[in-house]
């Protein structure tokens, strides 16, 4: 898949997984959240290439790895089909405004249609102004009425064992 700018979109292998570290270790220090990162390739390839739970396109631009869009399916119990998450889209700085952070959303919402999936969602960081733009340039529409929320860790851990 290779768009009218030189950005080539595949997807990731097992191959793929250094690559995909780097990326979110630079996505994670881009968001301020590099402490946050438990990752590890280990943990990478059983739950992306073994146990399959989710999906991962690269951006390469001559043959380069530049950036990635990590997604898995998501069920709507309003419209009674599957959607996409796209959990993270990173393109590298210096490959920013090619159109590989377009061209990944692009082919994304391919694969939604392509699959029969209702929509296409993420979360974006309320202080990241240029993507919020560049979100909304491409139709996107903010959901300012939900707010998202997270069990984790010792919360998460307490909630699984309590009494029922």
């Amino acid at each position: 898949m290779t768009d009218n700018q030189g950005c080539s979109l595949r997807f990731a292998t097992a191959d793929d997984i250094p690559t995909i570290m780097t990326f979110v270790k630079e996505l994670a220090e881009y968001e301020h959240m590099l402490d946050q990162v438990t990752a590890t390739e280990a943990s990478v390839r059983h739950w992306l290439f073994d146990r399959k739970i989710a999906e991962v396109l690269l951006a390469c631009i001559d043959g380069k790895a530049v950036g990635f869009a990590l997604f898995f399916h998501n069920f709507s119990t309003f419209l009674g089909k599957a959607g996409i998450y796209l959990e993270d889209l990173y393109v590298r700085k210096e490959a920013r405004k090619t159109g590989c952070g377009k061209a990944l959303l692009r082919e994304l919402a391919r694969i939604a249609v392509e699959r029969g999936c209702g929509r296409v969602e993420w979360n974006c960081l309320d202080w990241n102004q240029s993507s919020i733009d560049f979100y909304k340039s491409l139709g996107a529409v903010p959901m300012d009425e939900w707010t998202l929320y997270r069990l984790t860790g010792d919360a998460l851990a307490a909630l699984a064992e309590s009494e029922r």
